[in-house]
């Protein structure tokens, strides 16, 4: 191309063919045609309408025997060949040239020799060339390529989840297991003989379980549980449909359970008695003392299993074999370890440090040691995470009280003696006694104290309960009643006359009730009373003790005289020829007693003498009343019975008495004034004494030589003894 060819190429750009086709031809299949080699940049065709249905542009290489065709070439200038041009496309058919937007600056022309000048840039790379996005390339095939594997895949796919369904069909889910044994893809009845095989004998085996830090067991088959198999298989669900789900199966598994059956009566009886080894009480902190050494205990909560949540917990998870974790409910505790170990530093160290020393009178002294110091010592809650001290005064006064006795004057109250014959009364004595409670008050400080611990003990005076003063207030001057029986043995009198000194200067204060039983207390061996005579049950008898009911009548009748008021008193139950009819009384330990009130205004004081063969009990006070007894005409006379005994030791031969029913009527009246106070009449019904007899057995007849057999031994009524009743308490003594 000239000179002139440029130039003008320089003004429009040109297309050019190699048969000079006419300008703007119509071309239904119009082709890219390559650059000729005279042109100063490639040109291709640029097919708007392929470019209308593709977004994206697609650049290749030309085919070989398509026509050649140019477009447009597109130039950016830089920054130095002046702004960017802009252009609009014409036709599809024909290239159409985009007008600049604005005029370009003047070309420079070239200098002589045709070269560019170095204020000239150089012409920019042509564009790479366009093909028709329709056109045959590498996108196209290998599209149709992808599509197609992908296509066959998926046949492939839907073929394998037809069979898989297909040959599941009737069968447990894939994965599916029930206690830890695989079941699935098996049919309903396989599945079950599969259970039944290896769960089944679960039920029988201890299950390990586990209650917070404590294991135990049971044994289902006792906790009254089994397996209901058709409801387990229920559980588990039909086939998926979910392909991801079918295919997922194949690496995961869907534990069921068992589905059980209970005795609910039988598995609350198996918690219950799981109780006994999961259940455990709170422990509080606290310090204990080994002998002078004081123990730290840490505080350690409790638990209570959860009855509710225990049967659920066995019921759910028994099958598979433990441990079976059982919910326990915690028993807080409120002390923490802190407050021990304060306590400890604080207290129980310095206390446990040395001897608590009490000095007494003449230079005696008490001591505490320190290995004792536990029973004085304790501690419990504060409520607060701590301890509070507690000091146990009166387990200190029992160890130090006793070594400083003999420094201690006691107290002594007044009495009332009867040397010479009358009344004199003995002045009380003011006792001088250490006063532990004040010596001790400060305790807890001493104890407190590191090394010595020393108080001195506190004396102070302690009056008699009864004092001089009150003893000649109480107006014992003389005899108001005086009561003699006699007629008893040798043993008995040995019994009566310890009874009665028992009872020997007893005092009586106004409003008290004297007990004979509480005053004398138990009449036993140990007490110095020996067996003698007694009734038992309307015949003779021995016991230790026997002829202390005497002391009771006569007792009973000075205060029936002195007008006492009748507490409770029990007549025997036969009467006793040496008593008065109605007006006596027996007592028996342990069971029948006699009681009565003073209800005068001044004491009474008891005065008892017993001689060889009498007993006599007088009362002494002031005298306000006369006294008068009435006894009543015998009634209602009754038989005895007979009794036969066997002859020995303890058959004692009577010869029985009637029984009958007697009163007695007590009329009071005012010394002063002769009035009555009160009349009362008191009737009594005797049982017959019974006839005894005593009896040997007949001899039994040896049998005859030519006796094979032998006869047995006759029985003769009167040698079989009478069932012997029972003792009667009120015939005791």
């Amino acid at each position: 191309m000239n000179d002139e060819d440029r130039e003008a190429g320089s003004a429009a750009p040109q297309r050019s063919t190699p048969d000079a086709a006419p300008e703007n031809p119509v071309s239904p299949d119009p082709q890219p045609t390559p650059p000729s080699a005279d042109d100063d940049a490639p040109t291709t065709r640029l097919d708007l309408g392929d470019l209308a249905s593709r977004p994206e542009p697609l650049w290749v290489e030309p085919a070989p025997n398509e026509d050649e065709t140019q477009v447009i070439p597109v130039i950016t200038p830089d920054a130095a060949s002046g702004p960017t041009q802009a252009y609009t496309a014409g036709p599809a058919d024909e290239p159409t040239v985009l007008a600049p937007a604005s005029p370009p600056p003047p070309e420079a022309a070239p200098p002589a020799g045709g070269e560019p000048t170095g204020d000239v840039p150089p012409p920019a790379a042509p564009p790479p060339a366009v093909l028709p996005l329709d056109a045959g390339g590498p996108k196209g095939p290998r599209w149709g390529k992808i599509a197609a594997v992908i296509g066959g895949v998926f046949a492939i796919i839907g073929i394998a989840y037809a069979a898989d369904l297909a040959m599941s069909s009737g069968k447990l889910p894939r994965g599916v297991t029930v206690a830890g044994v695989d079941v699935g893809g098996s049919s309903r009845a396989d599945a079950e003989a599969i259970l039944q095989a290896q769960v089944g004998p679960r039920v029988n085996q201890p299950v390990s379980v586990k209650a917070g830090d404590v294991f135990a067991e049971l044994v289902p088959a006792q906790a009254g549980l089994d397996v209901d198999w058709q409801a387990t298989l229920d559980r588990a669900d039909a086939q998926p449909l979910n392909p991801f789900t079918r295919m997922a199966s194949f690496f995961t598994s869907d534990e069921i359970g068992v589905a059980s059956t209970r005795d609910e009566s039988a598995l609350a009886a198996a918690v219950d008695n799981l109780r006994s080894r999961t259940d455990r009480a709170s422990r509080e902190g606290t310090v204990v003392f080994e002998g002078p050494t004081p123990v730290p205990v840490d505080p350690s909560a409790g638990q209570n299993l959860n009855g509710e949540g225990a049967e659920a917990a066995i019921v759910e998870n028994w099958a598979f074999g433990g441990p079976v974790e059982l919910p326990v409910d915690a028993v807080p505790v409120t002390v923490t370890k802190e407050g021990v170990q304060r306590a400890l530093d604080e207290i129980a160290v310095p206390a446990a440090s040395a001897d608590l020393v009490v000095p007494g009178r003449n230079g005696s002294v008490a001591t505490l040691p320190r290995q004792q110091i536990g029973a004085v010592l304790g501690f419990r809650p504060d409520g607060n995470g701590g301890l509070t001290p507690e000091y146990n005064v009166d387990a200190a006064i029992g160890i130090l009280a006793p070594q400083l006795v003999s420094t201690e004057i006691m107290p002594k109250d007044a009495t009332i003696t009867l040397d010479g014959g009358s009344p004199r009364v003995v002045p009380a004595v003011v006792g001088d006694l250490i006063q532990w409670p004040k010596t001790l008050e400060t305790l807890p400080q001493l104890l407190a104290t590191p090394g010595s611990h020393t108080t001195p003990a506190v004396y102070g005076p302690v009056p008699p309960a009864l004092t001089t003063e009150a003893a000649q207030a109480l107006g014992v001057n003389e005899v108001i009643s005086e009561f003699t029986t006699g007629g008893f043995s040798a043993a008995s009198g040995t019994n009566i006359r310890l009874a009665a000194s028992e009872i020997n200067g007893a005092l009586i204060k106004p409003g008290d009730t004297f007990s004979l039983n509480g005053h004398t207390g138990p009449r036993g061996a140990a007490q110095g009373y020996v067996e003698s005579g007694i009734i038992n049950n309307g015949r003779p008898d021995t016991a230790v003790g026997g002829g202390v009911s005497q002391v009771a009548t006569t007792l009973y009748n000075a205060a029936y005289f002195a007008g006492m008021e009748d507490v409770a008193h029990t007549e025997h139950s036969y009467y006793i020829s040496r008593y008065p009819e109605a007006r006596e009384a027996t007592v028996f330990e342990g069971a029948i007693d006699l009681q009565f009130r003073n209800t005068a205004k001044t004491g009474v004081m008891i005065q008892a003498i017993g001689g060889s063969s009498e007993l006599t009990i007088r009362f002494w006070g002031t005298k306000t009343v006369d006294v008068d007894s009435i006894t009543g005409n015998r009634t209602r006379p009754t038989t005895p019975d007979t009794v036969t005994l066997p002859a020995g030791d303890h058959c004692i031969p009577s010869s029985g008495a009637p029984g009958f029913t007697a009163s007695d009527t007590r009329v009071i009246t005012d010394r002063a004034t002769g009035r009555e106070i009160s009349r009362n009449t008191r009737t009594v019904r005797y049982d017959p004494v019974p006839i005894v007899k005593c009896e040997a057995p007949e001899p039994v007849p040896a049998p005859k030589p030519d006796d094979r057999t032998p006869a047995a031994a006759p029985t003769s009524p009167s040698a079989t003894p009478s069932p012997a009743p029972k003792p009667d308490p009120d015939d005791g003594e």
